[in-house]
């Protein structure tokens, strides 16, 4: 649960387009998804047949990061996810927290978190800051028929001593999980929610593998968000919807006023 007496000031969240975004948090620079690559096709290994289009550039570089202490890497195996730009980088972030599966092909500064399973870091001017891994599951149906075709994935909790609970999801589709989570966490002050309704036809029948708009308002909801940044909802062509359709959805369910574009 987020400790008592933690502050409710919004800290900025610079959001790069993809899943990517930048925030301060307990006196440390957490990153997510790093993805700086400029548009083009990416194929696969060893073949010429394309599998994701990436159609438009990032909102900066990462030069203009300055320091990263911690990249929050959902995981590691989907170029929307982690492109060429964003793997060079990783070798100058300290740590790198992802799945274990990840951690274990990254190796390096990575460190994988199962299910529920934290990690304390120690903040600069004293006290720890705490990084759960939280359940993802990137697609319809069983875990273990979906991990099969997408991987594994990792979504994260942050809380500490006097500070906001923040929940990072990562390539989730499941507002089960999301109960789960907020049932443990909640109520959550700031929720970074990947939420751009992809559907790739050849997987799943072409069913949603992340949350679309109208689900992530929902999970806004169950999580009891006080501050919503959606993310991994421009960028690329398998993605079904946009910011619009996010704003749209959230002022359906009466809670435009929880979100924070980036």
């Amino acid at each position: 649960m987020p400790t008592s007496g933690a502050t409710h000031e919004q800290f900025p969240v610079r959001v790069f387009g993809g899943p990517t975004a930048l925030f301060d948090y307990g006196g440390l620079r957490f990153l997510t998804d790093p993805t700086f690559d400029p548009p083009g096709d990416y194929h696969r290994p060893g073949s010429n047949r394309r599998i994701l289009t990436k159609t438009a550039p990032p909102a900066g570089t990462p030069a203009d990061l300055g320091q990263v202490d911690v990249v929050l890497l959902s995981h590691d195996e989907h170029p929307d996810n982690l492109d060429k730009a964003g793997r060079a980088l990783l070798a100058d972030v300290p740590l790198v927290l992802t799945t274990p599966g990840g951690a274990a092909r990254l190796g390096g500064g990575a460190r994988g978190l199962a299910d529920w399973e934290p990690i304390e870091l120690d903040r600069p001017g004293g006290g720890t800051i705490t990084v759960t891994g939280v359940p993802a599951l990137h697609g319809p149906g069983p875990r273990a028929a979906v991990e099969a075709v997408t991987g594994q994935v990792v979504g994260f909790v942050l809380t500490g001593e006097g500070l906001p609970a923040v929940y990072v999801s990562g390539d989730n589709a499941s507002l089960d999980l999301v109960k789960e989570i907020a049932e443990r966490f909640g109520p959550i002050d700031t929720a970074i929610l990947f939420a751009g309704a992809p559907r790739i036809p050849v997987l799943f029948d072409g069913a949603l593998i992340v949350l679309d708009a109208a689900q992530a308002a929902e999970a806004a909801g169950i999580l009891g968000a006080r501050r919503v940044v959606p993310v991994h909802c421009d960028s690329w062509a398998h993605l079904t919807e946009g910011r619009d359709d996010v704003v749209a959805a959230f002022a359906a369910a009466g809670l435009a006023d929880r979100l924070d574009l980036g």
